[in-house]
């Protein structure tokens, strides 16, 4: 696996000191002419060859075979249209696109050249989400799930200010949604399946959502997904069943201890992970994405690629309900 990356922020700088580590060769670095300078500076820094400030030169000339997203939300789907129209392989960073239609879009492209397109989000290739799943027998018949990742943002500030960044604009699929609420719907969903109804009440300021909290609706149980960006709490992920609960005291991206509690009062902990840092907690996905070419097969990739897609189609299906649209929406 040979990466081009394009952006230039912040998830791109976390991600490029350690994909030597993860034996990845990170081949090309695209930006905007704006970027220019800072791309360069990255590229020196860690000894990339090819440097761009167009992302669609990148792709055409760039020695690589694989392009990674870091780009705002509302950009993804065009980067990742022109790298599997061109043949390569993408990662893209969380959310897959705008909307699920665009999702679909994108997924049905990926399908129909037999590329491999993975969405970018920690949560489901950690150990403990695996172990999650081994333990949830264990707290009999499921009544109540709840996830809470409510992070204050720096950006927040300068949105009440007046200035409106990507993570608080509408116009580029901004939102806690659509950021820190998608890492809870695919904890939810990626271990309960679809829910039978969705809907989001969200508080909304200029059109965007800066916390809310959606309910899922699984007939015998009820999940709730709790995301801020405008306030903050303590981060927890929490499975009630009448025999006992699971309990992580984290945010779903990191998915770290566990604690099975049962009702008679005993306690086991587990932690597969096998990492403290936090930077660590992109090495699974990415030794999967690295497993997944290895193996020549598009199996386990299309299967992930179903869940983002049913993220996607719930995540879509609650926004609507709070009355956020998105251009997407429109088209």
């Amino acid at each position: 696996m040979k990466l081009g990356l394009v952006g230039t922020g912040w998830i791109v700088q976390r991600q490029l000191p350690q994909m030597s580590r993860r034996g990845i060769e990170v081949g090309a670095i695209a930006g905007t002419p704006r970027s220019a300078e800072k791309v360069d500076a990255l590229a020196n820094e860690y000894g990339v060859e090819g440097r761009y400030t167009d992302y669609n030169e990148m792709i055409a000339e760039a020695d690589i075979d694989t392009v990674y997203v870091g780009v705002p939300n509302a950009l993804h789907v065009a980067v990742t249209t022109a790298a599997l129209e061109a043949g390569k392989n993408v990662i893209c960073e969380k959310p897959m696109a705008s909307n699920y239609r665009e999702s679909k879009e994108v997924a049905d492209l990926a399908r129909s050249k037999g590329l491999y397109l993975w969405e970018a989000v920690s949560t489901i290739y950690l150990p403990n989400f695996a172990k999650l799943k081994e333990l949830l027998p264990r707290v009999g018949d499921v009544k109540v799930v709840s996830v809470n990742f409510s992070q204050y943002s720096s950006r927040y500030d300068a949105f009440q200010r007046g200035e409106i960044q990507p993570a608080f604009d509408p116009a580029k699929a901004g939102g806690a949604l659509m950021d820190l609420g998608l890492y809870n719907l695919h904890y939810i969903l990626g271990l309960f399946g679809e829910p039978s109804a969705v809907r989001y009440q969200a508080n909304v300021e200029r059109g965007i959502d800066t916390s809310g909290i959606v309910t899922l609706d699984y007939d015998n149980f009820k999940a709730v997904s709790i995301a801020a960006k405008d306030c903050g709490a303590p981060l927890f992920c929490i499975i009630q069943g009448n025999k006992g609960y699971l309990r992580q005291d984290t945010s779903p991206n990191v998915c770290g201890p566990i604690t099975l509690h049962m009702n008679d009062g005993s306690e086991e902990t587990f932690d597969e992970n096998g990492f403290t840092e936090f930077e660590r907690v992109w090495d699974h996905e990415f030794a999967s994405f690295k497993a997944d070419v290895e193996s020549g097969s598009t199996e386990h990739c299309y299967q992930l690629l179903e869940q983002s897609l049913l993220v996607s189609r719930i995540q879509t299906d609650a926004r609507l309900t709070s009355g956020i649209r998105f251009p997407a929406d429109e088209q």
